[in-house]
């Protein structure tokens, strides 16, 4: 690591609120990066006769533990637990209430019969599984929904880790790329200028007219709505966000005596652009960048609010708070994703007011 490099490091580590964000957004993220782990509707493993099965990572039918369907063992069926447990020993179709009461409740113990066992994550609900319920949707929490369940009775704290990874999954790849096209467009627009740079702008402001919700929703009427479509779409509306910022800077500075002796000596456009100018301007790009983040992932929870979004079969943060809106009764459903956004949001924005304050060389932590 350079020197530059490594007083950056340390004037962020000692910003003790960003650092700390940093830790904590890092921790949460990697966490539901394994989400399948902890809130799934299949066994982490599953023992079998002496064979092991991973259903977390593998499709197994239902005849590959006795049973006589070939789709999918749904694993939190009683006749698949009790096929499973029993080494298919057993009718479990036929079993007595006994034996089926105590494989439902994990107390089945019998050494003629028990021949396997399961390892169930600690949420044994994923996004979509749908729940049977003693009263009415959406239920309150409770010691089998630790968030109480949505109006479709899914569990809302596993539709909360799925949906915060998605939106987090969503943001950096819209971020990433919209980032790199707008940093590279006001770059070239900065450092050339002239009929380049008028061309640019009359470009950027019919663009910028567009009403890109109209957009969005007429391209989904023709094609359906799918991840792969509502990325492409934000990126193409949102690539103009840093446009104007970075070629503000690049148009400042490509008079500098620094640029000039390097076009002196020969050095290419390009290498004089993103390896001695850019860096001076990326205080003023990340200045920007929380604002860009939120904002990504706010418009995302918008479209998803208005119906406009990601696939209904997706777990999303923005269906959640519809939910919310549309079952006052059920105050939980909103303070969940109250806290959710609340905690989402504040911790990029604290990490990410650090990263501007390490790359300014006139700020310094003590």
């Amino acid at each position: 690591m350079s020197p530059l490099n490594k007083r950056r490091w340390r004037n962020f580590r000692n910003n003790r609120r960003a650092f700390y964000s940093l830790v904590i957004f890092t921790v949460l993220f990697v966490l539901s990066l394994f989400a399948e782990f902890f809130a799934n509707d299949k066994p982490i493993l599953v023992n079998y006769r002496g064979d092991y099965y991973t259903p977390v990572f593998n499709f197994y039918p239902e005849t590959q533990f006795g049973g006589d369907f070939k789709t999918e063992a749904i694993y939190r069926d009683d006749e698949v637990k009790c096929l499973i447990i029993s080494g298919g020993v057993i009718d479990c179709f036929d079993a007595p209430v006994e034996i089926m009461s105590e494989i439902e409740n994990g107390t089945f113990s019998d050494p003629d019969f028990e021949k396997g066992w399961m390892i169930w994550p600690v949420i044994p609900y994923s996004y979509d599984t749908p729940n049977t319920l003693d009263g009415p949707a959406p239920s309150a929490p409770d010691a089998n929904h630790w968030l109480g369940t949505d109006e479709g009775t899914r569990d809302v704290l596993a539709r909360t880790i799925y949906g915060f990874r998605l939106s987090i999954l969503f943001t950096i790849a819209v971020v990433s790329v919209a980032s790199a096209i707008g940093i590279i467009a006001g770059a070239v627009q900065g450092f050339f200028g002239g009929w380049l740079d008028l061309t640019f702008q009359r470009v950027l402001e019919i663009w910028g007219a567009a009403p890109s919700l109209y957009v969005i929703i007429i391209m989904f009427a023709i094609f359906g709505r799918s991840i792969g479509m509502l990325i492409f779409l934000v990126i193409l509306f949102g690539w103009p966000a840093l446009v104007g910022l970075v070629r503000a800077e690049f148009l400042r500075a490509r008079n500098f005596e620094y640029v000039r002796a390097a076009q002196a000596l020969g050095v290419s456009n390009w290498t004089i652009m993103f390896r001695h100018m850019l860096p001076n301007a990326m205080i003023a790009t990340l200045t920007m960048m929380p604002f860009i983040i939120t904002g990504t992932i706010g418009g995302l929870a918008t479209l998803d609010f208005l119906g406009y979004g990601l696939p209904a079969s997706a777990p999303s943060l923005g269906e959640m708070t519809l939910q919310a809106k549309r079952n006052l009764f059920a105050p939980w459903l909103a303070f969940t994703n109250f806290f959710t956004f609340a905690i989402m949001l504040s911790l990029l924005v604290f990490i990410f007011e650090g990263v501007r304050d390490a790359f300014d060389p006139r700020k310094t932590f003590a």
